[in-house]
């Protein structure tokens, strides 16, 4: 049969017709690979960064749901370790999932990372509920434990969105991309309060016997297997361009024996473990010296370490990655702080303090929705970035106007300009450096970024906490009554929980002062020395108490004057009986009645005297009891009265006095804040400026795609 025949073409096979409809038919075929293509990367950016949005959520949301979970699992003392586990882990393996995506396939370890995630979230809402898990513990150490297997698949969902973006796009469109990222990761970051706190409030009448603080967890579950069919479906079999590297354990090991002390001791509560603190110092100490170990191997001896610091012989590397930790810690500081000044000044909610943050991530999304597709279109990231440090400079600056009669559309304004400005860094930054790197190294290189913005926003929460808790003390010493000193902790409760607190405390004294006067003989001698010992015991409670009880000091005057005329009454001194009637003592303790029996004893012979004793013993405790009971009554309704006047004094004092304590305080946290956006924009001046490339350097090696179809790699740009 004729060739031209066989291939579907009337005329011969090399007339130009027939040409021409192969050729067309080719081009139809390429056009449809491309666009099939591109909807694949369109549902792949979907799933990484829902993906994303929901590891940028866990960060914040778990805060507002706390106290319903301490309420349910008790372990207050591990409180601290539910957010710790989370930030220490998330924090030290960005490098080590950086480093992974430059020697294993990208979409498997995505798939890692948010099975990861969804299996931990989906444990963190059985904490305390599954007998299965007792094995470790009670309700809170489960709890604990599961957000760090949580945080496992957390760190990978930031570091792998960018570099799985890096794969699928040159420099010159992964602006708008890198860009829209940004704006899910803020919108997140700000969204996560007000999201714990109506599902913590609100979802537990969703399912019978499924208390809402659960449902902060449980809200990953859909979302992340959304992301998940996305990934798997249609993500391509992204495959690093050289995989030769090989993990080397040793660097990854002194990596995170270098960072993880330094991050814990960063995240210790410096109230309770100053800077100077042995625990705080031994940490910071061991760090330094663990990581000049890991510098050592990581220049010296390793070929492939975890994070190779030979990186920072790169100039757009090294300026860029040092801006993004300023950019982390001035973005942190606000997002921390602000609930405070609302709290606490404007009097609102927390949930309300957390809706306050709605305007600046409107900030953020706009800022860098505009950022990323401008910096696409012009072919330039610099410029952009530095527009962004003076906007964002001018945001802390009115942050640091607020005072006492701030209205509210002031504050919504200043977050809407501090959003702008912080908009365009939360992709670009991470854009330069992929820009100016080979793709043999875009993994630790993009997750370098990510860490050190994380490691900027914990030095910059932990300097701006030191700086807080020194000046919130001096501001308390100005406008509260003295010794009533306020805390981070206690502010963070906002000013009706603080009255709680403080009238709880009068509570707590008011009981322990009743329980104390309740007691008798060597029970109540021992209860009152450790009373008086406590240092927690108020010095005009002290005073009050110098004496001993008013029950106290009545059962020694019953008992000496018992034992007083138990001796009259045995030598039958019938004068010394009548100076005893005629004494205070006596006209107090004896009525009419009780002075007609003791004269009727006292004629009585000395033996028989004697075996009235134990009789007259009797009466007289049971006189002395009643007596101490309605005198304690008294007192007990007497101290009373004075404490809950004292409690309300207290109480209207150091809540009208916590509105200028904390405007005080805070000046100095956001003039510290000033201080990091002038070094973020220095150092945005000396970011070399590199054209974004428009074509990719090498074309990812792609074996087929999610869906199982094998197919040929994405077209270059």
């Amino acid at each position: 049969m004729n060739a031209s025949r066989i291939l579907g073409c009337p005329q011969p096979i090399f007339s130009e017709r027939c040409f021409t409809s192969l050729l067309n038919v080719d081009i139809l075929v390429a056009m449809d690979q491309q666009q099939h293509e591109k909807r694949n990367r369109t549902y792949t950016v979907l799933g990484i960064a829902l993906a994303m949005f929901l590891g940028a959520l866990d960060q914040t949301i778990v805060s507002t749901a706390m106290p319903k979970v301490v309420e349910q699992l008790g372990g207050l003392d591990r409180l601290s370790w539910v957010f710790t586990v989370y930030v220490l882990i998330s924090t030290l393996l960005i490098p080590v999932y950086g480093k992974l995506a430059d020697i294993f396939s990208r979409r498997l370890l995505e798939i890692v990372a948010v099975s990861m995630f969804v299996i931990g979230s989906a444990l963190c809402g059985m904490a305390g509920d599954q007998p299965l898990f007792n094995f470790l513990g009670d309700g809170m150490s489960q709890l604990i434990v599961f957000r760090g297997i949580q945080a496992i698949g957390g760190a990978g969902l930031f570091s792998l969105a960018f570099i799985i973006v890096a794969d699928l796009y040159p420099p010159r469109e992964r602006g708008k991309i890198n860009g829209m990222f940004g704006a899910v990761f803020g919108l997140a970051s700000v969204l996560g309060p007000l999201i714990g706190g109506f599902l913590t409030d609100n979802a537990g009448a969703w399912l019978t016997g499924i208390e809402g603080w659960r449902w902060v967890f449980y809200v990953n579950l859909p979302l992340g297997i959304i992301a998940l069919w996305f990934i798997i479906t249609r993500m391509p079999h992204l495959q690093p361009p050289d995989n030769s590297h090989e993990v080397d354990f040793v660097s990854a090991f002194l990596m995170m024996a270098t960072f993880l002390p330094f991050v814990f001791a960063l995240q210790l509560d410096k109230n309770d473990h100053a800077w100077t603190s042995p625990e705080v110092l031994f940490q910071l100490i061991g760090s330094l010296v663990i990581g000049s170990v890991w510098v050592w191997h990581s220049l010296k001896v390793s070929k492939h370490p975890i994070l190779d610091l030979r990186l920072f012989k790169n100039n757009v590397f090294t300026t860029a990655n040092i801006t993004s930790f300023f950019f982390g810690a001035g973005f942190f500081v606000i997002l921390q702080y602000l609930p405070f000044y609302m709290v606490n000044v404007q009097g609102v909610s927390a949930t309300e303090a957390g809706a306050s943050l709605i305007p600046m991530t409107m900030g953020i999304v706009l800022g860098s929705g505009l950022g990323g597709p401008i910096a696409s279109k012009i072919g330039k990231y610099k410029a952009i970035l530095v527009a962004g440090t003076v906007v964002a400079a001018i945001g802390g600056g009115l942050v640091s106007l607020f005072g006492l009669d701030t209205p509210y559309w002031q504050v919504i304004l200043t977050m809407v300009v501090a959003g702008l400005g912080f908009g365009p860094g939360m992709g670009l930054y991470a854009l330069a450096v992929q820009n100016s790197v080979p793709r043999e190294e875009m993994g630790q290189a993009t997750s370098a970024s990510q860490f050190l913005r994380q490691i900027g926003s914990a030095v910059g929460s932990a300097i701006a906490g030191s700086i807080f808790s020194a000046a919130v003390l001096t501001a308390s010493a100005a406008h509260m009554p003295q010794g009533m000193n306020l805390n981070q902790g206690i502010l963070r409760a906002g000013p009706s929980e603080v009255r709680k607190f403080i009238e709880s405390g009068f509570d707590e004294t008011t009981k322990t002062v009743s329980d104390l006067m309740d007691l008798r003989g060597a029970e109540a001698q021992a209860a009152y020395n450790k009373i008086m010992a406590d240092p927690k015991t108020s010095d005009q409670l002290k005073q009050n108490l110098k004496d001993g009880t008013p029950a106290m000091a009545m059962e020694k005057q019953f008992q000496e004057f018992q034992s007083a005329l138990e001796d009259i009454v045995l030598t039958g001194n019938k004068a010394a009986l009548a100076a005893l009637y005629a004494s205070p003592a006596g006209s107090k303790m004896l009525s009419e009645e009780s002075r007609k029996g003791i004269d009727a004893i006292m004629i009585l012979p000395a033996p028989a005297r004697k075996e009235a004793i134990p009789h007259l013993r009797e009466k007289m405790q049971q006189g002395m009891a009643m007596a101490i009971s309605v005198t304690s009554e008294y007192a007990k309704a007497k101290i009373k009265g004075a404490l809950d006047s004292k409690k309300k004094e207290v109480a209207d004092s150091v809540v009208s006095g916590m509105r200028p304590a904390v405007v005080e305080a805070l000046q100095p946290v956001w003039l510290f804040n000033i201080l990091v956006f002038v070094l973020l924009f220095i150092f945005n001046l000396f970011i070399p400026s590199i054209p974004l490339k428009s074509r990719q350097e090498a074309t990812p090696v792609v074996e087929g795609h999610g869906h199982g179809k094998e197919g040929p790699p994405p077209a270059a740009h």
